[in-house]
């Protein structure tokens, strides 16, 4: 079993509440600019994009908020044509921890190439990157503390600040409230750290609208940190019966993701009990308001996928320390790398 305390990964998920709030008040000043920007220019539709867990980010972002699409960009790079031909004005708002992977420079050469007059916002955690340093016409770029530049294969901090930078640029998120965020989530980390739970050989994590986001972000963290060796789902509560329900067995774990809204809240409680109900002997387990893993937030479900998040964090290292692996690069250079690249782009 590997020291997981000894990773950077650990410590990149530890410092989290730090981090957001050092970055609070630059936050708040630059956010502001960027509102006045988005307001001057009255843009018809807002894209917000990204690879991976990246992308997770504007599938957060873009739950019930006004003018925004989710527009990964393996999407746009792998059929083009169903986003370049959108009209009216647009921004593109584009996410990258490394600011260099395959689909960022795909991006960013279809922009230039086909719809110079798509506005951009390029958040990032590498100011040395190509989303910080290229330029364009009408283009703002926010490059995030160096230490959200996070060394270990899975995104952690790089995905909770970006969110939340994002959030705060869309006028979503009160930065006054990032103080209450850190002090909740120092407290969920600590909870989870002491949490004692066996590796399961599924993990199944479900959630209503914004939370959705998050459920594929956690799905993906247990999956990556632990090399494949447990496999995960996720889905939407409602839409998790019609099939991919088959998932569960004896061996799976289950996650409900409780919205903070109550009517969405129903869905999700209904869920959690039928699936203790058909599977009596496997843990299911409830986050949010009233849950097993309480989660206060701020009612916000787009704002609180900060918090979500963080157990799906924690359990994900703990489990790949269990399971010997090298926590900062469980693939140890094989099959998956920290920054995707060496995808053929071909020219449109």
């Amino acid at each position: 079993m590997t020291d997981y305390k000894t990773s950077a990964t650990w410590g990149e998920i530890a410092a989290q509440p730090a981090i957001w709030r050092a970055w609070a008040e630059p936050l708040s000043e630059k956010s502001a600019e960027v509102q006045a920007w988005i307001a001057a220019e009255n843009f018809d539709e807002i894209w917000v994009s990204g690879a991976g867990t990246s992308a997770f980010i504007g599938e957060i972002i873009a739950r019930g908020t006004a003018k925004v699409r989710a527009v990964p960009t393996t999407d746009l790079v792998g059929c083009p044509q169903d986003y370049l031909s959108a009209t009216g004005k647009i921004l593109a708002i584009q996410f990258g921890r490394s600011g260099n992977s395959s689909e960022t420079i795909g991006m960013l050469d279809l922009l230039d190439a086909q719809r110079p007059d798509i506005a951009r916002l390029n958040i990032t955690c590498n100011g040395e990157s190509a989303l910080a340093t290229r330029p364009a016409a009408n283009q703002r770029v926010i490059v995030l503390p160096e230490a959200t530049h996070d060394s270990g294969f899975a995104m952690t901090s790089s995905f909770t600040t970006m969110t939340m930078t994002a959030l705060a640029c869309l006028g979503v998120l009160d930065c006054g409230d990032i103080e209450k965020l850190a002090n909740e989530a120092e407290r969920l980390i600590f909870k989870a750290d002491a949490m004692s739970v066996a590796r399961p050989e599924r993990a199944v994590f479900l959630g209503a609208g914004a939370l959705t986001g998050v459920a594929r972000e956690s799905a993906l963290k247990v999956l990556e940190l632990t090399a494949g060796k447990t496999m995960t789902q996720w889905d939407s509560t409602l839409g998790y019966r019609h099939g991919p329900k088959a998932g569960v067995d004896g061996s799976t774990q289950v996650y409900v993701m409780l919205h903070p809204d109550a009517y969405v809240r129903q869905y999700d409680t209904d869920i959690a009990e039928e699936i203790r109900r058909q599977f009596p002997d496997i843990p299911v387990k409830t986050l949010g308001r009233g849950g097993d893993f309480y989660i206060k937030g701020t009612g916000d479900p787009r704002v609180d996928s900060v918090l979500f998040v963080l157990l799906a964090q924690v359990l994900a290292v703990k489990w790949s320390a269990d399971l010997g692996l090298p926590i900062d690069d469980p693939f140890q250079g094989q099959n998956l790398s920290r920054v995707v690249s060496g995808v053929k782009l071909y020219p449109l």
